[in-house]
């Protein structure tokens, strides 16, 4: 006997020890019936019913036809398949024997050894039946009846898990669900279960009273799989869903969650899906002793208060360039969300906005305000927009040929405890690119912008360098600039490509009254690859850096087959005798500025680096370090990220202050289904760094380590997190998460 018949014999052998073990959910060997090829119209006599076989035999006496060999019968769009049919025309009964396959109009075929139906092809009792349902899942039963839409089932299991491997062999299905009966609605698309249990990859779990389940797309009223957790301040806690399916573009889920060490919650989230749109409301609610997250003397006082959290959303489309969109999300105290592991957000933002865009203008009406999570951060300095208008147009220069942009910008800013702020602009934009025959591409750019401030309780701004002057400013602000690159290529072996293309521009902005003005949004100013050759290298609009500067730079790139580099660096140096308007440590404070670059390397697709730096310009030291990497497959793989920011700045300025943090997160597939992850932020700043850090240098904020299972119809996770940090009465500790979700099992 040689190699080959060997492993064929092998493979036959494996697969028929696993169809031992799951034989009554397995595929059959008979095809299911195909549609008719070619209908006949529908008859006058209802009772006709068409069909075809290999040999056909009337017996005369009892009114009964026999069929034989590949018989198709067909009737109201009910097909069936078998070996042998006998049927008498006096009673009405269809006998069907061998390799018996019924499909219903639904598509829902049923299989059985010998089928007993009706000369409608639709109600009967079949024995050793299978249900392979058009949804995907599929019924087994040793006997089953059918009587219109509904099927009953004795002695039968469900499961919507493939029960074939990748070598199509048969395979026990990851989870099943087997009951002494079940009863099948085709037409509500539901199944219902007496007797029901969980079987889990093969092991008898759990009972289920009183189970039911959709088997179509559709959805209905249920129970949904429930979340098992366990956390230091909660305790173990259970999160029962529970579905209704209000309309079919409406639905409402009831969540109630409950404790070992606390009192219950309960949540809910409705969503509705519009002709034009959708949107959704949640909420969670709650009865819990709190402690407060501010630093006071009165902090340790706890107090038992109704603790909540509200998230809504939408976006509307109204035609093809209008839509209007909104948000909110509040809680009622700093500390619930983290206290019960819904977010760790640190700030909470609510919005709403109508936009219009096509493909020459932008108009967009918005207003936002935000609720602050952080410690000791008043409320009352956050900022409520209301209203924000931006509208932009653009079109072509009819006499040089470049390109306009216009806009015009409004903002009103109030705090109930700080600076209020007002703001208009009108600006004009016109670029102009052109080649030159040496294939240098230049880039001409002139910039006016007029604006109009009103402030007042100035004063309350905690950070002196943002109040600018109370009552009303005024200033304008112009800016030419031309921008030169130079592209060079060449070949680099046989199959790869380089370019180096250096670049210089010179930008022109006379003087500018920049602190008179109120700083809103132009705060975190820090010199990087993105806007070093930006015309104004603050964020946002309250700042304009003006002077005479010269900045220049090279990007490279490499191509080679599955490798790719590119890279850029530059510096600028400012020929204006004036003052710097930029804080020290961002890297601008001198004529001279600081060096940074950005350098990104990929192989194939198993590592991507991004590496981002900046270097003091005196000595050269690392003002900014920021790595971030990606290693190895979609299956496994190695997430790094690094940011170091060294800026040595002014303390007062809380958007500027130095920090030192490392991200790693990590996968590791350990079988075709099995996988192991993990993810840590450690965070490295110490006093020297920022003096107002609680950190010593090597803090871990928090981890997490679990495993996970994941295949065709079931989702299994084991998930441990520690957290370092205390906030109000949301402690440090160790949050334990178990996770199951079936696939293909409906709502």
């Amino acid at each position: 006997m040689n190699a080959k018949r060997l492993i064929w014999l092998a493979t036959v052998a494996s697969c028929w020890s696993a169809a031992a073990h799951a034989q009554d959910l397995q595929n059959r060997a008979v095809a299911p019936p195909p549609p008719e090829a070619n209908p006949a119209p529908a008859p006058a006599n209802e009772q006709v019913v068409d069909f075809s076989a290999d040999s056909l035999e009337y017996l005369n006496d009892s009114d009964t036809v026999i069929a034989s060999g590949d018989v198709r019968m067909f009737r109201e769009g009910n097909r069936l398949r078998a070996d042998k049919v006998t049927w008498n025309r006096q009673t009405g009964e269809v006998r069907a024997e061998g390799d018996v396959a019924v499909t219903n109009p639904q598509g829902d075929v049923a299989y059985g050894d010998s089928v007993q139906l009706t000369d409608t092809l639709r109600d009967g009792v079949v024995d050793n039946l299978l249900v392979v349902l058009e949804s995907g899942g599929r019924l087994a039963a040793t006997r089953g009846t059918r009587q219109g839409n509904i099927y009953t089932l004795d002695n039968a299991a469900y499961t919507a898990c493939s029960v074939v491997d990748s070598n199509g062999c048969p395979k026990q299905p990851s989870w099943k669900i087997t009951a002494v009966r079940v009863v099948y609605d085709t037409q509500r698309q539901r199944v219902f279960y007496k007797g029901a249990r969980l079987h889990l990859f093969g092991l008898s779990l759990l009972p289920l009273p009183l189970l039911s389940n959709p088997t179509g797309n559709q959805g209905g009223n249920g129970v949904l799989v429930p979340d098992i957790k366990f956390s230091r301040v909660n305790g173990l806690e259970l999160a029962v869903p529970y579905y209704f399916k209000l309309a079919p573009n409406r639905d409402l889920t009831i969540t109630p969650h409950i404790y070992s060490s606390v009192l219950p919650a309960i949540e809910a989230q409705y969503r509705a899906l519009t002709g034009n749109g959708a949107y959704q409301v949640s909420g969670i609610v709650t009865e819990s002793r709190r402690l407060p997250a501010e630093l006071d003397p009165g902090a340790s006082a706890s107090s038992r208060d109704i603790r909540g959290y509200l998230d809504a959303s939408g976006r509307f489309q109204l035609d093809p360039k209008w839509d209007i969109s909104g948000s909110l999300r509040v809680t009622i105290d700093r500390t619930f969300l983290r206290r019960y592991d819904i977010s760790r957000d640190d700030r909470l933002r609510s919005t709403i906005r109508a936009e219009r865009i096509d493909s020459d203008s932008y108009f967009s009406l918005t207003g936002w305000a935000t609720q602050t999570l952080r410690i000791n951060d008043p409320q009352g300095q956050q900022p409520i927009a209301l209203p924000e208008l931006d509208y932009r147009r653009r079109f072509d220069d009819p006499l040089l040929g470049g390109r306009i942009e216009l806009q015009f910008n409004t903002l009103a800013i109030g705090r109930t405890e700080g600076q209020d702020t007002q703001r208009a602009f009108a600006s004009f934009k016109w670029d102009l690119r052109r080649l030159t025959p040496w294939g240098q591409e230049v880039t001409f750019t002139a910039f006016g912008r007029g604006d109009v401030y009103h402030s007042d309780q100035n004063a309350l701004s905690p950070t002196v360098f943002y109040r600018g002057n109370p009552g009303w400013e005024s200033r304008a602000i112009g800016a030419l600039a031309v921008d030169v690159r130079w592209p060079l290529i060449g070949a680099v072996g046989s199959d790869g490509t380089q370019r180096i293309t250096p670049r210089v521009q010179l930008v022109a902005t006379p003087p500018i009254r920049n602190l008179e003005i109120p700083n809103e949004d132009s705060r975190a100013i820090e010199l990087e690859d993105s806007n070093l050759f930006a015309l104004n290298r603050f964020p946002g609009y309250d700042r304009f850096e003006d002077g005479v500067r010269i900045t220049y730079g090279v990007d490279y790139a490499l191509t080679l087959p599955g490798v790719s580099i590119d890279a850029n660096v530059g510096q600028s140096y400012r020929l204006s005798d004036r003052p710097a308007l930029f804080p020290d440590g961002v890297g601008l404070t001198d004529k001279l500025s600081d060096i940074v670059g950005r350098t990104t390397v990929r192989f194939h697709d198993f590592v991507s680096l991004t590496h981002r730096y900046r270097l003091d310009k005196d000595n050269l030291a690392v003002r900014r370090n920021e790595i971030d990497a990606t290693i190895g497959s979609r299956q496994t793989y190695l997430l790094v990220g690094y940011l170091r920011l060294n800026r040595d700045i002014d303390t007062s300025i809380e958007d500027l202050r130095d920090r030192e943090e490392l991200r790693l997160g990590g996968r590791v597939q350990i079988g075709r289904f099995w996988s192991a992850f993990g993810s840590t932020i450690i965070d490295l700043t110490d006093r020297n760094e920022d003096p107002f850090s609680t950190a010593d240098g090597y803090q871990p904020v928090r981890h997490r380590l679990g495993i996970a299972y994941n295949d065709d119809c079931l989702e299994l996770g084991l998930t441990w997190r520690r957290d370092y940090q205390d906030t109000g009465d949301a402690r440090r500790g160790n949050t334990f998460l178990l996770r199951l979700s079936f696939k293909n099992l409906g709502r």
